[in-house]
């Protein structure tokens, strides 16, 4: 089966059995979906959705946030991975909203990687939820499935080639869906330990399985 193929048949099948799919962050707005992903870096959406809550009560904008201190945002995602960093780079980046964005959330991958703290993978987050662009984000998940199941080659050695490698295979209409259906695999399914391979709707293309347990 040529890789265009599969890539097509793995999504088709994984939105077949998912049904409706999106984020598992909690979010009302476009700039606390923004903070739930900064701060979900190297951290479970579950500890995220913990802490945010009362973050957003007492910070419900850019311009609040702004007006912190990262000692103070440091006390609400203190439980977090890396709150000192994070602490930093909310406050910084609420700032810059605030500065340069009328403190709205900007669309655009460079005006959101312009943000302190805002990679690649979390603009397209962005651009994805909130404008519905054709963007796909590559996460530890997506990257994980992507070559266990042979979407790509051993060549894409980054998340910025796997994203490329894959959005030449993926309607653009389906795009943001699919960043779900593969994240949400590798979360529940094709977990990095211990995958649950028998519970695999896709098992009979997978490299992975099919290799003895090693990609190409």
């Amino acid at each position: 089966m040529r890789r265009s193929e599969k890539i097509t048949t793995v999504i088709d099948r994984l939105d077949k059995s998912m049904g409706a799919v999106d984020t598992e962050l909690h979010y009302d707005t476009p700039f606390h979906l923004l903070v739930a992903v900064v701060l979900s870096a190297q951290c479970t959406d579950k500890r995220v959705n913990q802490v945010t809550p009362p973050l957003f009560r007492d910070f419900p904008t850019a311009s609040a946030l702004a007006s912190a201190t990262p000692e103070a945002v440091y006390e609400y995602i203190k439980s977090v991975s890396y709150p000192s960093s994070k602490s930093r780079h909310l406050v910084a980046m609420s700032q810059r909203l605030v500065s340069d964005f009328g403190g709205e959330v900007p669309e655009s991958l460079e005006a959101l990687t312009s943000l302190p703290g805002v990679g690649r993978k979390t603009a397209n987050v962005i651009r994805a939820i909130v404008f519905g662009q054709a963007a796909l984000a590559v996460d530890t998940h997506v990257f994980r499935v992507s070559h266990r199941l042979g979407l790509v080659t051993s060549t894409c050695t980054t998340p910025l080639s796997v994203e490329l490698a894959l959005k030449r295979h993926i309607p653009d209409a389906i795009m943001g869906r699919a960043h779900h259906l593969l994240l949400l695999h590798g979360r529940y399914v094709c977990t990095a330990r211990s995958p649950h391979c028998p519970d695999c709707g896709v098992v009979d293309l997978c490299s992975f399985v099919a290799k003895g347990g090693k990609t190409d």
